[in-house]
C-alpha cells in the first residue's frame, strides 16, 4: 500500500508566504518596531478537508491557528441537507501590518461546501511592512463548492496582497466571488489605502489553466483618489466593485454567462458578464457607490447561478 503524503509543516516560512509578492508591494517590506512577520501572533493558517460521509458532506481534519479559527460546520439548507455551510473567522479583529495568513480547503469527490466569512474583513492601517493573505481552494471531481468571503474593507495607509488558487477538477463546480470597497467612507476614506494588490488564479488538477484575474491599486498622492485608482479602467469613480467566477460543466459557458446577465439586468448596478476562456465557465464584475445595491446585485447572481447549477434556491445565511 502506498504511504500518504507527508503533512505539510505549517508553521515554515515557506508554507505561509507568498511565494511571488508583487513589486508594488514587496517594495515596502520592513521589519516593524512591534511584532515581526512569522511571530506567534501574525501567523494565521486554517486547513480544512471535506469528505462525503453516509450522504453528508463532513469536516474530516481542521488544523487551525490563531488568529484563523472556524466553530463547526452547519447542515442549514433544507434543500441540500447534505452541503457543509462553514463561517471563517479572525479573533483579531481585522489585518495588521506583517500578517502572513494561509487558507487551504481540500474539497473531496462529490463534496457540497459553502465557505463565507463571519463578516466583512478589514485590513488596518500599516506603517511598516505588509499583510498577506494565501487562499488554496481543491475541489475534487463531482463537487460543488462555493466561496463567498464578505467584502475587505482596506483602512487608510494600509498594505495588502492576497494570493487565491482554485483547482478544479473537470466534472467539479467552484463558484467564488469577492467585494472591494474604496475604504471606511464613514470616516471619509476613500482610496486612502498604500497599496491593495489581488491575484486570482483558476486551474485544473493536471495544472491546465483556466483563468487569472489581477487587481492592482496603489492611488498616487498623499490622500489617494488617483486616476489611476477612480478612472474607467478600475473603479469609475463608484466605491464598490465585485466579482464572481463560475466554474462548471453542468451547464454551457454561454448559459452561465446568460443567467448571471439576466439576474443583475434591472438591479441598477453597472456590470459587465463573459464566458471564461476554454468555455468552462462565466464570470462578471459589477461596480456601484450603494454596499446596499452591490451585496443585493452579487447576491442574486449567486442565487441564479446556484439554481442553474443545483436545481435548488440559495438559503437565506443571516449574520449578525
Amino acid at each position: 500500500m502506498p504511504s500518504a503524503p507527508p503533512r505539510p509543516d505549517r508553521l515554515a516560512p515557506g508554507h505561509y508566504r507568498v511565494v511571488r509578492v508583487p513589486p508594488e508591494v514587496a517594495a515596502l517590506a520592513s521589519v516593524p518596531d512591534t511584532l515581526a512577520p512569522g511571530s506567534p501572533a501574525k501567523v494565521g493558517i486554517l486547513d480544512l478537508a471535506f469528505a462525503v460521509r453516509d450522504g453528508r458532506t463532513e469536516l474530516v481534519e481542521r488544523y487551525q491557528k490563531t488568529p484563523l479559527q472556524i466553530m463547526r460546520p452547519l447542515w442549514i439548507d433544507p434543500e441540500l441537507p447534505g452541503m457543509s455551510y462553514v463561517y471563517l473567522m479572525a479573533t483579531g479583529g481585522g489585518i495588521a501590518q506583517a500578517d502572513r495568513y494561509r487558507m487551504d480547503f481540500r474539497c473531496g469527490p462529490g463534496t457540497q461546501v459553502h465557505l463565507t466569512t463571519q463578516a466583512a474583513t478589514k485590513v488596518f492601517r500599516m506603517e511598516h511592512d505588509y499583510a498577506s493573505q494565501r487562499v488554496h481552494l481543491t475541489a475534487g471531481a463531482g463537487a460543488y463548492v462555493e466561496y463567498l468571503p464578505d467584502p475587505l474593507i482596506p483602512f487608510k495607509d494600509s498594505r495588502f496582497y492576497q494570493r487565491t488558487e482554485v483547482t478544479v477538477a473537470p466534472d467539479a463546480s467552484v463558484v467564488v466571488g469577492d467585494t472591494l470597497t474604496a475604504g471606511r467612507l464613514a470616516r471619509g476614506e476613500r482610496h486612502d489605502y498604500r497599496v491593495l494588490a489581488t491575484d486570482l488564479r483558476i486551474s485544473r488538477p493536471d495544472g491546465t489553466l483556466l483563468a487569472i484575474d489581477t487587481l492592482r491599486l496603489a492611488p498616487p498622492g498623499e490622500r489617494g483618489a488617483g486616476v489611476g485608482v477612480v478612472g474607467p479602467g478600475v473603479f469609475a469613480g463608484h466605491d464598490h466593485v465585485a466579482s464572481l467566477f463560475v466554474v462548471s460543466d453542468r451547464a454551457p459557458a454561454t448559459e452561465i454567462a446568460d443567467t448571471l446577465h439576466e439576474a443583475l439586468a434591472g438591479l441598477g448596478v453597472l456590470y459587465g458578464v463573459s464566458v471564461l476562456p476554454r468555455d468552462c465557465g462565466a464570470w462578471l464584475r459589477l461596480l456601484d457607490d450603494s454596499p446596499v445595491r452591490v451585496a443585493a446585485a452579487h447576491t442574486a447572481a449567486w442565487h441564479a447561478v446556484r439554481r442553474l447549477l443545483t436545481g435548488h434556491p440559495a438559503p437565506d445565511l443571516r449574520k449578525t
